[in-house]
């Protein structure tokens, strides 16, 4: 594992969780993400990007997508600010390379042929931080290459409670969305397993599409098109500098 540098990962304000082990700054529990079940993403990223590409991580968690994807033939570097979740990571996705770094100033000397940026983390609630994750994303990101961001969907904070039973055996409940100031839901999730259970909260912004590609364009990236029919997942590509 790498150390890049920017240092440790800060306590993140209104981000917290609970539950059996040790918890990030941004409340994700670490025992919580080696047991979560990998969903579609692997299959939506792959469909993405040239085979064998080079990709890069950012918030890869404990490995939960990394393992797929270095399954299929991608080269991972796997980016995260907890060493917790990195050590998951290597104990489940042996000889991948890992940076432990804030995402925010990550600057690596050299650039992938996809840069994959999931996990909702462009929803964070300050202005700054995301445009320093998709600002991460461009100067990482060969200038031919592709950037694939997750976003929430549509009615992510609306119709709560409502919850999802995974076929591996556990329950996720998205509990409510409270309203928290100046467009900012304060997010509070649970996640139930037989003999367990962590809960989560976050804060998030509501973006709509307009805003979404008004802030890839702040960071050099235009959205090129949705990768799924939901529009959670979109692909944008590099835009030249003129001159």
């Amino acid at each position: 594992m790498s150390e890049a540098k920017g240092g440790a990962g800060r306590s993140r304000p209104g981000h917290q969780g609970t539950g059996p082990g040790p918890v990030t700054p941004d409340g994700c529990a670490v025992e919580l993400y080696r047991r979560l079940a990998v969903g579609s993403e692997p299959e939506v990223i792959a469909a993405a990007v040239p085979a064998g590409a080079a990709l890069l991580e950012l918030g890869s968690g404990a490995g939960r997508v990394t393992g797929p994807l270095a399954d299929r033939g991608f080269v991972v570097t796997a980016v995260d600010e907890s060493a917790e979740m990195l050590a998951a990571l290597a104990e489940r996705v042996p000889g991948v390379e890992t940076v432990h770094s804030p995402i925010e100033t990550l600057r690596l000397p050299r650039r992938f042929d996809a840069v994959v940026l999931g996990s909702f983390l462009v929803h964070t609630a300050d202005h700054r931080t995301r445009q320093a994750l998709l600002e991460t994303c461009r100067h990482h990101v060969r200038d031919d290459g592709r950037v694939l961001v997750q976003r929430e969907g549509a009615d992510y904070h609306d119709d709560l409670p409502r919850e999802r039973h995974d076929p591996a055996g556990y329950t996720v409940r998205i509990v409510s969305a409270e309203p928290a100031g100046d467009g900012v839901d304060r997010v509070f999730a649970e996640y139930l397993f037989p003999d367990a259970r962590w809960t989560q909260t976050f804060l998030s912004r509501r973006l709509g599409p307009e805003v979404f590609e008004a802030h890839l364009a702040e960071a050099g990236l235009a959205v090129e098109r949705c990768l799924t029919d939901d529009g959670t997942w979109v692909l944008a590509r590099p835009v030249a500098v003129s001159g």
